[in-house]
């Protein structure tokens, strides 16, 4: 018996590659940017923030990617398709959508309003609806296959108790929208997945990661559920996108990979 011949190298490349990454001045998004642009793809990004998107998309094309930016949100149809017009004319087609953009808004729900409510739906879920239905379509008609990455949370999953109603609904949400589109689009070789991190060092996280006392209290409590016993780091995202984007993922569709440290397996 001969040993399957596997190149390591090759299952993991996206050189070359159009990829489309919405949110991309968030935490994750640029976490996203550096992994995909530093692997060899070719970027189009976007958010709402014109003026830090602009200074990422500089900073990109110092290093040597290809970028291309449109300082939009997927709020709605036009918007969406607007994004993926620009990665259509920048790079001629689109091989991978991630979807980084979102919020949340922690609130008891006797005290959120529905406006509130919706606006995170809108933000998490309408908004990831809007722009792999846009997306979809030229990855479809290509018929080259393609990689749709969700973002979802250890909140898809688990329950919190201050006041994540809203957060917790959309990332069950994702969940179910990520499971469907790989059922809907395995025909099209499109593989349909969600990243699911806990908490990992970001701008929003920064404070649990000092040395004082709230801090100290908080992360004790927080990783007393964490087998690995650490909170996360940007990289720690960066391996599991990879994969999700590259060959290296063809035969998994419809999961939701936590990206944890353990938190959601005990």
């Amino acid at each position: 018996m001969t040993l399957p011949k596997i190149d390591p190298t090759a299952l993991f490349s996206v050189a070359g590659k159009s990829a489309l990454v919405v949110g991309a001045t968030g935490a994750f998004g640029r976490v996203a940017c550096a992994t995909l642009g530093a692997a060899g793809a070719q970027l189009t990004i976007s958010a709402g923030n014109g003026a830090e998107l602009h200074a990422l998309a500089s900073e990109l094309q110092n290093a040597g990617i290809p970028t291309a930016a449109v300082a939009r949100r997927p709020n709605d149809e036009a918007d969406s398709e607007a994004i993926v017009n620009a990665a259509l004319a920048a790079h001629g087609g689109i091989d991978i959508l991630v979807v980084a953009a979102g919020m949340n808004d922690v609130s008891p729900i006797t005290d959120m309003s529905p406006e509130r409510f919706r606006a995170v739906m809108q933000a998490n879920v309408d908004g990831a609806w809007l722009i792999a239905r846009a997306a979809g379509r030229p990855m479809i008609e290509q018929g080259r296959g393609g990689k749709v990455v969700f973002t979802s949370s250890a909140r898809g999953k688990l329950g919190h108790p201050a006041g994540y109603s809203a957060y917790c609904t959309s990332k069950s949400a994702i969940d179910g929208m990520t499971k469907a589109l790989g059922c809907e689009w395995g025909k099209f070789g499109i593989t349909v997945n969600a990243l699911a991190p806990t908490v990992f060092r970001s701008p929003l996280t920064a404070w649990m990661f000092e040395d004082d006392d709230k801090a100290r209290s908080v992360r004790a409590g927080f990783l007393a559920r964490v087998p690995l016993g650490r909170l996360g780091e940007p990289e720690d995202l960066a391996g599991p996108l990879l994969f999700l984007c590259s060959r290296a993922s063809d035969f998994h569709t419809g999961h939701i990979v936590y990206a944890d440290g353990g938190y959601t397996a005990g």
